[in-house]
Formats: C-alpha cells, sequence, structure tokens
C-alpha cells in the first residue's frame, strides 16, 4: 500500500490569497472578516462577512477566460496553480492518466445563478447566456482545473456540504494509496457570499448579527457566540504517492495518514447534540491511521461558532479521548477567517500542516469567556509555540446533512 504525502499548498481567503500571507495573519490572530460592500446590506440582519479582498479574475485569466468561470471556480483555478507551482511538477514529465482532480464546491455557481436570472427577467430567454449550466454546476471548478493541466486520470466533485475539503484529501488519499493514481489536486471552494445566501441564513438564525464589531463576530466557544459568518474562497492541495515525490526529488510537507467519515444520521442542518456521527469520524481517521489517542498533538476543529456545533464537538473530542482531551490543543481557523463552507476542510488542512512544520498553533481568537461544556484547551487568543514537535494532527470538518470527514495529517521525516 502506497503512503501518501502532501507536496503543495494553494489558498484563496479571506487572510489573504497566498499561502504566507495567510499564514502569517493566521498566527497573529488577525480577523479577516468585515462589512459586507457589495451590494445593500441595510434590510439585513447580517451585515459582515469574510470576503476575498484584491482578487481580480479578469487580471489573473484574462477577461474571456475569467467570463466564462464563475467566482468560485476562478478562486480554485487559482488556488490550484499556486499548488502545483508550489508542488513543483514538471507536467511534461508526468503520466497524466495517472493525475486527478478531487475538488468540490457546497453551492456551486449560485451568482451565476442569479445573474442568469435576471437577465431572463428583465430581457428575456433569448439574452440567457449559453453557458450558464456549466458555469454554475460544481464540478466545474474540478473540470477546469482537470483542462489546465491535463489531468486525465480520476476527477471527481465531493458534495458533501461543509466537510468537503477533508471528504476530497480523504477520498483522494485512498485512490493513491490502492496504486490507482499518483497524483491528485485536493480540495474544495466556495464563493457564496451574495444576497440570497445572506437572507437565507439569517432567516434560519443561523448567522452572526455581531455587526459593529465584524473582527469579533466570529468566536468559537465563547459564552457570547451567536452564530457562524459566512466567507468565501479556495483551498488546494497536491497529493501524491511517496514513491512518486520521491522519484522526482519533490519537497514533502506532510503525510496523510488517516481518513475517517460519518453521518448524524440526525437532522437536515442540526449536528447530532452529543457529537456522534464528530466521534465516529475521528475514531476511523485514528484506525485507519494506526494511531493511538494519546499520539495526537493538536486538534484543528470544525468550529463554526455556533452554539450546539461548537457544544458537540466538544463532546465528541472528550468521548473519544478521554481525559487526554484536556491536554490537547484545540484550534479554530474559523475565528479568524469565517465559515468558508465548501473551502473551509481544504484552507484548514493546509493551516494544520504548517503547524507540523513549525510547532506553531495559531489562536482561537475572541474567546473571552468559554461557554457551558465549552471546556477544553482552545488556545485563546495568542498563537502558541510548541517547546516539543508537533508530530500528528486531526483536522476535522463537519457539512449540513450530517456529513463527517476528518483527516490525521503526520510531520514528514526523511
Amino acid at each position: 500500500m502506497e503512503r501518501v504525502v502532501i507536496t503543495g499548498t494553494g489558498l484563496i481567503s479571506p487572510l489573504g490569497n497566498n499561502v504566507e500571507n495567510f499564514w502569517n495573519r493566521l498566527i497573529r490572530g488577525e480577523s479577516g472578516i468585515s462589512e459586507i460592500d457589495m451590494w445593500d446590506v441595510s434590510r439585513y440582519k447580517t451585515k459582515i462577512a469574510g470576503i476575498v479582498r484584491d482578487f481580480d479574475g479578469e487580471a489573473v485569466f484574462g477577461r474571456k477566460e475569467a467570463r466564462r468561470m464563475d467566482r468560485f471556480c476562478q478562486f480554485a483555478v487559482a488556488a490550484a496553480e499556486q499548488a502545483v507551482s508550489d508542488a513543483g511538477l514538471g507536467l511534461e514529465a508526468i503520466d497524466r492518466e495517472r493525475m486527478g482532480v478531487y475538488v468540490g464546491s457546497g453551492i456551486g455557481g449560485i451568482q451565476t445563478l442569479l445573474e442568469q436570472k435576471d437577465i431572463l427577467n428583465n430581457r428575456g430567454p433569448e439574452r440567457v447566456s449559453p453557458t450558464l449550466v456549466p458555469m454554475m454546476i460544481s464540478n466545474m471548478a474540478a473540470a477546469f482545473i482537470s483542462i489546465r493541466f491535463g489531468a486525465m486520470g480520476p476527477t471527481l466533485s465531493p458534495v458533501t456540504a461543509c466537510s468537503i475539503g477533508n471528504t476530497a484529501i480523504g477520498e483522494a488519499m485512498r485512490l493513491i494509496r490502492t496504486g490507482l493514481a499518483d497524483v491528485i489536486i485536493a480540495g474544495g471552494t466556495e464563493a457564496a457570499v451574495n444576497d440570497i445566501s445572506l437572507a437565507s441564513f439569517n432567516n434560519a438564525t443561523a448567522l452572526s448579527t455581531r455587526n459593529d464589531e465584524p473582527e469579533r463576530a466570529s468566536r468559537p466557544f465563547d459564552r457570547g457566540r451567536d452564530g457562524f459568518v459566512m466567507a468565501e474562497g479556495a483551498g488546494i492541495l497536491v497529493l501524491e504517492s511517496l514513491s512518486h515525490a520521491l522519484r522526482r526529488k519533490a519537497r514533502i510537507y506532510a503525510e496523510v495518514i488517516g481518513y475517517g467519515s460519518s453521518s448524524d444520521a440526525y437532522h437536515m442542518v442540526a449536528t447530532h447534540p452529543e457529537g456522534t456521527g464528530a466521534y465516529l469520524a475521528m475514531k476511523q481517521a485514528l484506525a485507519d491511521a494506526n494511531l493511538r489517542p494519546e499520539q495526537v498533538d493538536v486538534i484543528s476543529a470544525h468550529a463554526t461558532s455556533t452554539e450546539l456545533g461548537d457544544k458537540s464537538e466538544t463532546k465528541a473530542i472528550k468521548r473519544l479521548f478521554g481525559e487526554q482531551a484536556y491536554r490537547i490543543p484545540v484550534t479554530a481557523n474559523k475565528s479568524m477567517t469565517g465559515h468558508m463552507l465548501g473551502a473551509a476542510g481544504g484552507v484548514e488542512a493546509i493551516a494544520l500542516v504548517r503547524m507540523l512544520q513549525t510547532g506553531i498553533i495559531p489562536p482561537t481568537i475572541n474567546l473571552a469567556q468559554p461557554g457551558p461544556e465549552c471546556d477544553l484547551d482552545y488556545v485563546p487568543n495568542e498563537a502558541r509555540h510548541m517547546a516539543t514537535p508537533l508530530t500528528i494532527g486531526l483536522s476535522n470538518s463537519f457539512g449540513f446533512g450530517g456529513h463527517n470527514a476528518v483527516i490525521a495529517l503526520k510531520a514528514y521525516n526523511d
């Protein structure tokens, strides 16, 4: 069975549009949440989001190409280009039939759909774009990346809501392990910060309304949390078999050693109150990696800043790790990025890679007073520079419908 390693990373996020900028702001505890200024939000209860700034699709891809891609596709392809470049993949020397793409999106090209519906209503059916459907469907991010790099191997667009990134990474790991592919570009992307999404989440009372303090609105595990903050972006990684990476003398960042997935089988949007599905996915990831609970050095929590979600994830961690749970640092990236939906898992996997490389755990900001039943070590408010190396980390991702996906990463040593 092949070992699977990470050789390239790339991202677009509210904290920056490359890995270095993102990581530097993350460990400084900076927030990427700001006021929404793309449309009039005066009638909305929530007026804030994690918005990708300084990204111009036409400047990146050219006007003609950019107009064929919804924003979620633009994010994905831009992040994939970073990851492939970072990995030093010499595409002319790679068997493209054994190179695949596993990249998903939870909502796909919703902005394109809204724009074309307006055209239909105002200008008639003759003016609707013939590219509406291919721009809208969520598999198009994976398709564009495949076309961009000539990847003719397995290409998949998982749709597991907010656990997409981990699902893509985990399933890609399984494929490479079995020897069916050498290289998979994997991760997730999302660009759903728009009027209809905001209105829907508002009416579901899911979002924070701390509009006067955007930077303090996302506050996982805190007693004062009042909902999540929508965000957008993409997180893409290059996964390879270890043998393939060694043959081409690639720089290796980390190893993917475990993957667990489960379903809450409970509710359309609410997480199981006891965190049963989260517990099962973490348990499977440890078993898949042949790890004991005491070997885990850090947990990157899903932690969206919702009352039930943060509490149930804490319960799941305590159920699996027992007393050891109180000795494992747990960090919540969404306190700074907001909830990037289908992009969250990929971005948080990249953050975990950097933790294993540097021994620095980013903080959970805005944690003034832990809420009831939230009593673990959440690395509050300041990054932690560990005295001993970080070797093993878990990254949790959970999504609407009860989808749970957890990956285990290991620091790579020659």
